[in-house]
């Protein structure tokens, strides 16, 4: 009589050639350059194909981000990828975190940590519950730092639907798969790392120059533009009279509401001076480009005056002082490229038309205009200006006739909320990351100087 394999026997059968090739994949995802979510998709579709009866994987990346500190994906067989960014935040972690099996193994300092789940009764954790309903059967949850001393690391879980859970060799093939994937996720981290840090630092299109390798003193070029530079009035008087911590808030909450609007439609903050900033709007060298570029600026000052004004009402009425400022307008050709030091350098823009638009800026204090702007700029422009005067701009031969915008009412509302939103409560997988940072953070030895401090 010929004896039936059982259900479970089948189903655990977990072909090592078809890991080798995933595995293999991997290692050319790292070499290409793929992005983190290439990486994950890929991986959770080829990991599935090979025979791992797979239905959910939940993987949590620790990221360098100036607004972020995780990034999350989820993977299901039956709908694919979401995505998930997490806030910075600050306060004691929420009640759910705590009971569950990411807390439970972090604080007891485990790599891993395996339950079966029931289809009825008392849940050990409540994320299981959830589980339940997407019929899962077998969960197991790990921690995968990216080496001894980084607070970057991956964390998650692998969880399958199969009626008889994990087997043996699935189990094993997971740990060495995870392995394989922590190496490109890593890679892939570091990449958008880089992206992150020069887009944050150096603007988009700056940040792109240099990735594709203009890196070395004196690269660049030289491009036409409409020039934008903004300015906060009387600060040195905000930090003497609020303090530097209300000083840094109010100095912050003033470049969200002038300067997002500078960031879109074709234009870029390039680099921020102290209290103010700089703004291009790259055209070409023929009038229909300026045009579209001016316009472009100028439709920007008016929501930027917009913003303010909301802002200011907003300080009002929580009893603080209003903000004011000055806005330069101009068009011109602007070099563009890596100037400073062998080793230690910055990309911007420079050239005359830089220095014409910051003591155009300058002249709003003398005509009492929060905008002035060039008579190259306002002919591109086109619209409703007002004749300020002639004033002689040091370095420049002829005198520059300044101009003050028409600004009808129609065009004064704020078209967005500018505003931070509050983020909703902190999910499992940011409470996962955050705690996973602190908790090696608190690990490691600290500095010399980190103890003076």
């Amino acid at each position: 009589m010929r004896i039936l394999p059982r259900m479970g026997t089948i189903e655990s059968s977990v072909s090592s050639i078809l890991l080798d090739r995933v595995a293999e994949w991997l290692t050319n995802s790292s070499l290409a350059g793929d992005d983190l979510e290439s990486v994950v998709r890929g991986f959770c579709e080829r990991i599935a194909a090979a025979g791992l009866p797979i239905a959910r994987v939940h993987l949590t990346f620790s990221m360098l981000h100036p607004l972020y500190d995780a990034l999350s994906f989820t993977w299901r067989r039956a709908s694919g990828v979401t995505i998930e960014g997490y806030r910075h935040t600050a306060g004691q972690k929420p009640d759910r975190f705590l009971q569950s099996p990411y807390y439970y193994l972090l604080d007891n300092n485990l790599q891993h940590i395996r339950r079966r789940i029931p289809a009825d009764g008392a849940a050990e954790f409540p994320v299981f519950v959830d589980l339940r309903e997407e019929r899962i059967t077998d969960y197991l949850a790990f921690v995968q730092p990216f080496g001894d001393g980084s607070v970057q690391g991956m964390m998650g879980s692998w969880s399958t639907d199969s009626h008889t859970g994990f087997s043996d060799d699935m189990i094993d093939a997971l740990l060495r798969m995870q392995n394989h994937l922590a190496v490109a996720a890593k890679m892939a981290v570091l990449g958008k790392l880089a992206n992150n840090m020069l887009t944050t630092y150096l603007g988009g299109d700056a940040g792109k120059r240099v990735l594709n390798g203009q890196i070395r003193r004196g690269d660049g070029e030289t491009i036409r533009a409409a020039l934008v530079m903004g300015d906060m009035r009387q600060s040195t008087v905000y930090a003497e009279k609020e303090g530097r911590q209300a000083y840094i808030d109010t100095l912050n909450q003033f470049f969200d509401a002038i300067a997002a609007p500078f960031n879109r439609n074709g234009g870029e903050i390039l680099s921020f001076l102290g209290d103010g900033f700089l703004a291009v709007y790259p055209c070409g060298r023929h009038k229909d480009p300026s045009k579209i570029a001016c316009q472009a600026a100028l439709s920007a000052v008016h929501q930027a005056q917009a913003r303010v004004a909301e802002l200011n009402r907003e300080r009002l009425e929580a009893g603080l002082s209003k903000v004011s400022y000055g806005i330069g307008l101009h068009v011109g050709n602007v070099m563009f490229g890596n100037v400073g030091l062998k080793d230690r350098l910055t990309f911007s823009a420079f050239g005359s038309a830089v220095n014409e638009v910051q003591r155009l800026q300058s002249l709003t204090k003398k005509y009492s205009s929060e905008v002035v702007a060039s008579q190259a700029f306002a002919g591109y422009c086109g619209g409703e200006w007002r004749t300020l005067g002639e004033e002689k701009l040091r370095g420049i031969r002829q005198k520059v006739t300044v101009l003050q915008p028409h600004v009808p009412a129609s065009v004064l509302h704020v078209e967005e909320n500018f505003r931070d939103v509050v983020p909703a409560a902190l999910s499992e997988a940011e409470q996962v990351i955050l705690l996973h940072r602190d908790a090696r953070k608190q690990a490691k030895k600290p500095t010399v100087e980190e103890f003076i401090q």
